[in-house]
């Protein structure tokens, strides 16, 4: 196995919340994505104002970095997710969202942060991703 999650029985089971407490990776290539947001190909904005059409544009386009670079969400061993003015409402629709983007079994390990503003006013979201290629 390429990548093994883990879920220590010392922290709490954070597979509910969309991600893994620890992800270890055996040797591969080494994929850093920048901060994807909710931007479409022409730089204009999917979703201003919605959240969650944001969150889900953001984690397409972080799946289309990744495709770049010769990887798949699967392949993914951690990403920060930083969110304009966090409530905890988003929770639901960021673990939610995740888990369906990664499959339940290749859950990343995760930081979220509450931010005051991003690169663009209109930015409610940006995702990073680290993805480790397995060696064939």
């Amino acid at each position: 196995m390429a990548h093994q999650r883990l879920y220590p029985s010392t922290l709490f089971d954070s597979a509910a919340f969309g991600f893994s407490q620890v992800v270890k990776s055996s040797a591969g290539e080494t994929v850093y994505c920048s901060g994807q947001t909710a931007w479409d190909t022409d730089g204009l904005l999917i979703g201003a104002g919605d959240f969650a059409v944001q969150f889900h544009e953001a984690l397409k386009n972080v799946g289309r970095a990744l495709a770049a670079a010769g990887a798949t969400p699967q392949d993914v061993v951690g990403i920060r997710i930083y969110i304009v003015d966090h409530k905890p409402d988003y929770l639901p629709i960021v673990g939610q969202a995740v888990a369906a983007f990664f499959g339940a079994d290749h859950l990343p390990a995760s930081t979220l942060l509450g931010v005051a503003c991003l690169a663009v006013p209109e930015f409610l979201v940006e995702i990073e991703a680290t993805a480790v290629i397995p060696e064939p």
